[in-house]
């Protein structure tokens, strides 16, 4: 691909959905905001190649944005880039974490931005790709500033959670704060809880912590695109990818993890995939038991998608580029002319 190319064709330029950048704080004179990829979309829309062709094509190195992707082990259920892809481009913040230590989006910001300026140092194009949307946008505004904990608040909480259950915990988040809600799943009782103590605390809903517009990111200048293809073709496409992760032994990676201690991580153990298998597992494994996992692993993925496509609605500085209508070597070529040439 020759990336110095400038595409005329009107055709072209027309895929471009119109985008305009919130107003910037004025720099010093001479002084460019360095400029980052960042690739986002649903699950199974084909992020991780079309990165891989970026990248490949650039000299760039990617930074993951993918809330699981962080944890050893989590391979095949995570969609994980493999070994042989990470000796052709680099990759960070993947295989950072073992299972006991958690990870939250404050982290994930801080880990990403020295990624993200590491690779500028050396002279290489940052590519963030992920498709958890509240890290994404705590990179690109700043990390949520919601109160310190309280333990006497998280203690009752944390009684109330192992009396009532995360569902109804999840239920009650889903009338305090629906959006939030949306971003995470019934069964993840750490983020349940510390939404519900935020909301204790302050009688705010999280969001209103999350950095906005007013915070843009003065040092980067995040060059966002979201792919996707119509709902009606992205929904077989992400039941065969569930039925390719059984076939690749999900079910053998969730055993091996059980020995590891998945279980004792909310955020790991309730993960999509990881969930259904650890439910199946503790079933009676009979062929009932490998149908209800099927339906409810493709179930949980369908609904990831529309929750993603719903976040990404409402983030301003995402450009939707349908990956229906354009195949990969084009879609690659867009984003590098815009990464070039924009000012």
């Amino acid at each position: 691909m020759d990336s110095g190319v400038i595409f005329e064709d009107p055709e072209l330029h027309s895929l471009l959905p119109p985008f305009t950048l919130p107003s910037k704080k004025k720099l010093p004179p001479g002084v460019k905001k360095k400029k980052v990829i960042v690739i986002a979309g649903p699950t199974g829309v084909g992020k991780t190649p079309l990165s891989l062709v970026i990248a490949q094509a650039t000299g760039g190195e990617v930074v993951s944005a993918d809330s699981m992707q962080v944890y050893r082990g989590m391979d095949i259920g995570t969609a994980k880039v493999s070994l042989q892809e990470r000796k052709q481009v680099v990759h960070h913040l993947i295989d950072s974490r073992d299972l006991d230590e958690l990870s939250n989006v404050v982290e994930f910001y801080h880990e990403a931005m020295q990624a993200i300026r590491e690779i500028i140092a050396k002279g290489h194009v940052p590519i963030v790709v992920g498709g958890t949307g509240f890290y994404l946008h705590a990179l690109i505004y700043g990390p949520p500033k919601g109160p310190p904990s309280q333990a006497h608040v998280r203690e009752n909480l944390e009684q109330r959670m192992d009396v009532l259950g995360s569902l109804a915990m999840y239920e009650e988040l889903v009338r305090l704060d629906p959006r939030y809600a949306a971003t995470i799943t019934p069964n993840d009782r750490h983020k349940i809880v510390r939404a519900l103590e935020i909301i204790t605390i302050t009688g705010l809903p999280v969001v209103q912590f999350a950095s906005g517009p007013e915070d843009f990111n003065e040092e980067f200048d995040f060059r966002c695109w979201f792919l996707y293809v119509p709902k009606e073709k992205l929904h077989p496409v992400i039941e065969a990818r569930c039925e390719r992760m059984l076939q690749d032994g999900l079910i053998e990676e969730v055993r091996r993890l059980q020995k590891e201690g998945i279980e004792t991580n909310s955020s790991a153990s309730n993960a999509i995939g990881y969930r259904q298998v650890l439910a199946y597992l503790h079933s009676a494994q009979k062929e009932g038991d490998w149908k209800v996992l099927v339906s409810e692993f493709k179930r949980a993925s369908r609904a990831l998608a529309k929750r993603q496509y719903t976040w990404f609605r409402k983030e301003p500085l995402f450009r939707w580029l349908d990956v229906d209508t354009i195949d990969r070597e084009m879609a690659a070529e867009m984003i590098i002319q815009d990464y070039e040439f924009s000012f």
